[in-house]
């Protein structure tokens, strides 16, 4: 299954975390948001500004959660039982509002710069 994600070069965590996921043997290609033809993948550029997407081998989209999942989906038996995990209803309910949080303070975490701030017109996880 051939896996596409889309990460944010210009920022250092989410370089830091693609890295990890490919040292770890996870088989998804890791592209750089910025060297790929979003329109001619189907990927909403201003989404994906926000939310990281991954281009399933169908041609699906999914983002955020959903698209981390997908990259855990091909690496070896513990990434992959992670990645089912993630998308099981209970528990994509909490990936989901997780995902959001990391997505929101990214600036904040280990290897990150003030680049990886999002755009203040990123959807606050507060209500």
């Amino acid at each position: 299954m051939t896996v596409t994600v889309l990460y944010d070069a210009d920022c250092g965590f989410c370089t830091k975390c693609s890295r990890w996921l490919m040292r770890r043997g996870a088989k998804a290609d890791f592209t750089p948001l910025q060297a790929a033809d979003l329109a001619g993948l189907g990927v909403d550029a201003a989404r994906a500004q926000s939310e990281l997407p991954a281009v399933l081998a169908r041609g699906d989209v999914v983002y955020g959660a959903a698209a981390c999942a997908a990259a855990l989906s091909t690496g070896p038996r513990w990434m992959r039982v992670l990645s089912r995990l993630l998308v099981w209803p209970p528990v994509a309910v909490l990936a989901h509002v997780g995902y959001r949080l990391v997505a929101a303070h990214r600036h904040r975490l280990p290897g990150a710069t003030e680049s990886c701030a999002l755009p203040e017109r990123y959807p606050s996880t507060r209500p």
